[in-house]
């Protein structure tokens, strides 16, 4: 298996060099199959997320397919303007002149896939590579196995190997990839293996794009309208089971509203999961054993404001809200990837600005409240990935938006435009006149020629 993916990166550094993937009907031409294949094949996409984690189709398309599909149709209407030669000014020095920059393709390129979306955490960020005009390894996450076994035979089976190809395997597999040379790297995963794979990387002077995760915040000021943050915030939450990178890992609320909130929380989890959400097909199950046990060991009984709920045989954990929490707790150490919401009070806004700002910097950031003044402070003073104001998760549709971390968080910004910059080297080009050609920058040097100099110069 390992023998045979060294001849496949070989095979694809080989036919970059040919300069086909720089023609942009190319690239229109396999995002296009991809978008093709893809849509024909999603009830086998849909079987195997449901053997994964029990999602439903709806779930699949709304938090996965729909994603990657409007992705491909973004780019395949956006590469003629996204690849175009952009013409810049001239300096006074260098005239007379032009200057441009040219887009072009790094080369070849692996992408690194998480478990917890694994469709659209593995192609989206594919889709920006071909769009950017490169080959792309794609090495799904092994813990979803199912999903990543239905990747690579629609990939492979309709796709030339030396374009795009998927790669299968655990820890040994991904160890293999990453001693490749590659011109990027795009990993979504935990900070631990992020900053693995940024030193592999380094050993061949590798750029990366690393979206990692950490503690995102939930900022409920006292004038924020509570049904609607209730709602939203348990839709943002408890998809997907919480095993969400930019999902609220816990709240900060105003002492005032605590406890209003708390009763909107649960009567939105009761209004959106039922009164046993276990039977609701709106609940996926916890992707393995370990992570089970993980999240578990987070539920202290004595915390429970509601739910805590949890069947091993099932790998079922029920919307879990998590009250009188201090940062000291052990469910605030690390990024809770489950379905367990610690809420945190706070009298002043400066002390929980302060606690966030102590922590590595977050993935993302939501706040809910209508006062101006205190949310441009929180935005001004802290530090984050990027969020939403009232709102939670959705940021992610919008491709006008980079997504990307800071600091623990990632480094780099992909989605729509800027996963094809991502994939892009801006190669810049003064094409200078050959009409004559001033002595000034020429020796002998002399006081006229400094005097010219610092005022063409400034």
């Amino acid at each position: 298996m390992i023998t045979n993916f060294f001849s496949i990166i070989e095979a694809q550094r080989f036919f970059f060099n040919t300069n086909q993937t720089k023609e942009i009907s190319f690239r229109k031409k396999q995002l296009k199959q991809l978008l093709q294949v893809l849509k024909a094949n999603e009830v086998l996409m849909n079987e195997a997320i449901y053997k994964d984690f029990r999602k439903s189709a709806f779930e699949n398309y709304a938090t996965e397919l729909s994603m990657i599909y409007h992705e491909i149709n973004l780019a395949i209407h956006s590469i003629d303007a996204w690849a175009q030669r952009i013409r810049v000014g001239t300096d006074l020095p260098n005239m007379p002149a032009k200057s441009y920059i040219i887009p072009e393709p790094l080369g070849n390129t692996l992408v690194i896939g998480a478990w917890n979306y694994p469709y659209q955490l593995s192609i989206l960020p594919a889709v920006s590579a071909l769009a950017a005009g490169n080959t792309v390894i794609i090495k799904p996450s092994e813990i979803a196995w199912n999903t990543s076994n239905a990747m690579a035979k629609i990939i492979n089976e309709n796709f030339d190997e030396r374009i795009l190809h998927v790669i299968e395997g655990g820890v040994e597999e991904t160890s293999a990839l990453l001693k490749e040379k590659f011109d990027k790297i795009f990993y979504t995963g935990s900070s631990l293996v992020g900053k693995i794979v940024m030193k592999a990387a380094s050993e061949h002077l590798c750029p990366v794009v690393l979206e990692l995760g950490g503690k995102s915040p939930c900022i409920v000021l006292e004038d924020a309208n509570l049904k609607i943050a209730a709602q939203r915030i348990v839709w943002a939450k408890f998809i997907n089971s919480g095993q969400t990178c930019v999902a609220p890992d816990y709240i900060l609320v105003d002492k005032k509203i605590k406890e209003k909130l708390i009763q909107a929380l649960i009567q939105e989890i009761n209004q959106q999961y039922g009164a046993d959400p276990q039977q609701s097909e709106g609940l996926v199950r916890i992707i393995n054993l370990k992570h089970f046990g993980r999240l578990e060991s987070l539920i202290e009984q004595n915390k429970i404001a509601y739910g805590g709920k949890t069947d091993k045989s099932d790998l079922y954990i029920a919307p879990t809200l998590l009250h009188a929490v201090n940062f000291d707790d052990k469910v605030m150490q690390e990024e809770i990837f489950g379905p367990i919401l610690p809420i945190i009070e706070f009298e002043q806004l400066d002390w929980a600005i302060q606690q966030i700002k102590q922590a590595p910097k977050p993935l993302a950031l939501y706040t809910f409240t209508n006062n101006r003044r205190k949310l441009q402070k929180i935005q001004h003073e802290i530090s984050f990935g990027g969020g939403a104001v009232n709102d939670a998760i959705m940021q992610l549709t919008n491709n006008n938006l980079p997504f990307g971390g800071v600091g623990n968080s990632g480094m780099g910004n992909y989605h729509g435009k800027y996963g094809f910059e991502a994939f892009t080297h801006y190669k810049s080009i003064l094409e200078k006149s050959s009409l004559f050609e001033p002595r000034i920058k020429y020796t002998p040097y002399t006081k006229l020629k400094m005097r010219l100099l610092k005022i063409l110069m400034g």
